[in-house]
C-alpha cells in the first residue's frame, strides 16, 4: 500500500499536493456509497490503486504539452490526479475531464471547487462534444483500445500524444487495433501491476 508519505517522496510533491489530494480521498469516500466512484474493494487502497496508478501516468507528459482531456473520467482518474498534479508542476496545463454521467460529472465539478483547481467538467458523450484537439488524451478503463483510436482521431490534435493505461491483455488490445490503425506506439511497465503498461501512442491514422 503506498500512504501519503511514500508518494510525497515517490513524486516530490509538496504539501499543498499532499493535502489536495487528502481532501480528494475524503470526497471520494463521501460520495462512492451512493454513485460507485470505484470499486469499494479497493476504497481502503486510493493511494496505490488510484492515485499513484494516476500519477505515474502523468510522469509521461511531454514538456511542450498544454492542454489534457481524460475521457470518460468517471470519478476522476487519471483527470483529477493530473489536474492536482499540474497545479503544482505544470499550472500552465489546461485540464478537461469529459464523463457522460451527469452523478459522477457533479462530483467531479464538486472536487475541483473544493479543492481549488481550474478545470473543465464536460458533461456529455464523447462522440457527441466538439473535438478538444488536445495535446494529450487519457483514458482508464473506458474502452478497448481500437474504440479509443476512433476517441483520438476526433480529440487528438496532429502532434498530440494518448496515454492509455492497460492491463494483463494489452497484447491483445493492440494486436487488434492494429488491424484498423496506424500509429506509434511506446509502452512503460506500470508502477503499480507488474502485467499492466502504460501505452504512449501517437501518429494516429486509419489503415
Amino acid at each position: 500500500m503506498t500512504d501519503r508519505n511514500s508518494f510525497q517522496s515517490y513524486f516530490g510533491v509538496s504539501r499543498e499536493t499532499i493535502a489536495r489530494l487528502e481532501a480528494y480521498e475524503a470526497l471520494l469516500k463521501k460520495w462512492n456509497s451512493a454513485i460507485n466512484l470505484v470499486s469499494p474493494r479497493t476504497i481502503s487502497d486510493i493511494w496505490s490503486r488510484h492515485f499513484l496508478d494516476s500519477a505515474q501516468i502523468f510522469s509521461l507528459l511531454p514538456e511542450n504539452a498544454k492542454s489534457w482531456a481524460d475521457i470518460g473520467s468517471g470519478g476522476g482518474f487519471p483527470g483529477m490526479v493530473v489536474a492536482i498534479l499540474a497545479a503544482e508542476k505544470r499550472p500552465d496545463l489546461f485540464v478537461t475531464l469529459v464523463e457522460s454521467d451527469r452523478r459522477k460529472a457533479a462530483f467531479l465539478m464538486t472536487a475541483a471547487r473544493e479543492m481549488s483547481l481550474k478545470l473543465q467538467v464536460v458533461s456529455d458523450r464523447i462522440e457527441a462534444i466538439s473535438p478538444l484537439n488536445a495535446d494529450v488524451l487519457s483514458a482508464r478503463a473506458l474502452a478497448p483500445l481500437a474504440d479509443l483510436l476512433a476517441f483520438a482521431e476526433r480529440h487528438l490534435a496532429a502532434t498530440g500524444v494518448c496515454l492509455f493505461p492497460k492491463g494483463a491483455r494489452w497484447r491483445e488490445e493492440l494486436a487488434e487495433a492494429q488491424k484498423t490503425w496506424s500509429f506509434i506506439m511506446e509502452s512503460h511497465k506500470s508502477r503499480t501491476d507488474s502485467e499492466a503498461v502504460i501505452l504512449k501512442i501517437e501518429g494516429i491514422e486509419r489503415v
